[in-house]
């Protein structure tokens, strides 16, 4: 295949990370009851799984500590169901959207990028990946522009549990998994315990983890087989990511990255792909 599957997923990302800092998004959620950021993140990704545990959310959502997760599930629970948690996002989806998009929303474009997401969905293997196949269970929305965003939705959280797959054959655990991508300068360090969770002690455990598998030096600083690991970590990720968009083909590819770029471009920034231009924390 000679698209790319990291430039495949970073155009779905795009347009999937609205949901994460449109305000109608927060506005929806506190309706039925949500508090806070994180409670709607947690509870708004795993709600087509169900009312998981604290610790189910945790290993799935392997970036956060359970300590962060455990401040908003299983409470969310008491709050709202899974079902009113997802009401409540494609509620807010569509108002964000609309507004966001203006008249493009309703054009054939994003109707065919709907399409095309749909079809890399039906080739997509869920084996390994819950939280995409939690997804998939749902019914496809009727609109084309909350199709899209829920297609987009489905194909990054696959890359989500290719990304857990190739972490786990890499030996890391959570926070390992950050501070290794914070040493090659591909995360800011304020996510290590500022959003993720992780305290001073589970920090400092995986930088000696870290230097004593020969990872990080001295003075804490990425080595050569750091950034050799790190590099296999998202070889791995992309080669697990290979057969759906292959399925749908270099031409329908290529057609699929045109259209969104046209409609990303319109979109905010993404805090993750463009952190060092916009990153900012969320307030709780």
């Amino acid at each position: 295949m000679s698209i790319e599957t990291r430039v495949m997923w970073e155009a779905v990302e795009r347009y999937h990370q609205l949901c994460y800092w449109a305000p109608e998004v927060r506005e929806e959620a506190e309706k039925v009851g949500l508090k806070g950021f994180f409670m709607n993140y947690f509870a708004t990704r795993v709600a087509p799984l169900g009312a998981l545990s604290a610790e189910a959310v945790r290993s799935l959502a392997f970036y956060y500590s359970l300590r962060r997760v455990q401040r908003a599930i299983p409470d969310a629970w008491e709050y709202a169901s899974p079902e009113e948690v997802l009401n409540a996002r494609y509620l807010a989806m569509d108002r964000a959207l609309k507004r966001e998009l203006g008249e493009v929303t309703g054009s054939e474009h994003v109707a065919e990028a709907a399409g095309l997401v749909h079809q890399a969905v039906d080739v997509a293997d869920g084996m390994g990946r819950t939280l995409y196949a939690g997804w998939k269970g749902l019914s496809w929305p009727k609109e084309p522009h909350l199709a899209l965003w829920h297609g987009c939705t489905l194909l990054r959280e696959h890359r989500s549990g290719s990304h857990l797959i190739a972490l786990a054959m890499e030996g890391l655990n959570g926070c390992e998994a950050v501070v290794s991508q914070v040493a090659v300068d591909e995360a800011p360090k304020e996510w290590i315990e500022g959003e993720a969770g992780w305290d001073a002690h589970e920090h400092e455990e995986a930088l000696r983890t870290l230097r004593d598998r020969g990872w990080l030096d001295s003075g804490g600083l990425a080595t050569d087989a750091c950034r050799e690991g790190r590099r296999r970590i998202e070889q791995t990720t992309d080669g697990l990511e290979e057969l759906h968009w292959g399925r749908l083909g270099d031409k329908q590819c290529q057609l699929l990255l045109s259209i969104m770029a046209d409609l990303n471009a319109i979109l905010p920034k993404d805090d993750q792909l463009d952190w060092k231009e916009v990153y900012d924390l969320p307030n709780e």
